[in-house]
């Protein structure tokens, strides 16, 4: 069975699988979601939180994540929103192919909380 979960989030892992490669309780995985320091979000009808892969560098929560989240959170967006803020295509140009995660896994951070912000 693959590590990569869900229709909707093709990029997401599920808590268990990701708590067992972490090498932590899943309860810690579910209190670092609640605490602002992952994004999660879930399959339509679903209980099972999914964590996109792109978050964790080195798997640990890639820098400025926290930040992306606080900002989300500032803008009352819910979890699948900000999934799909994140991974929407920027737009024309470059071919609508970079999306603000890309901006984000560049250190870009300072740009994808102010788009965050403004959404």
């Amino acid at each position: 069975m693959s590590a990569i979960a869900g229709v909707r989030y093709p990029d997401s892992l599920p808590a268990t699988w990701l708590a067992a490669r972490l090498a932590v309780d899943p309860a810690k995985i579910d209190a670092m979601r609640r605490g602002g320091e992952l994004i999660a979000v879930r399959e339509p009808g679903s209980t099972e939180w999914l964590y996109p892969a792109w978050q964790f560098e080195a798997w640990k929560p890639r820098r400025g994540v926290a930040r992306v989240v606080a900002a989300a959170r500032e803008a009352q967006l819910d979890e699948a929103r900000l999934y799909d803020l994140l991974t929407a295509p920027l737009g024309l140009r470059e071919s609508g192919r970079r999306r603000l995660v890309d901006l984000l896994l560049e250190g870009r951070e300072d740009e994808v909380v102010a788009a965050v912000r403004a959404s």
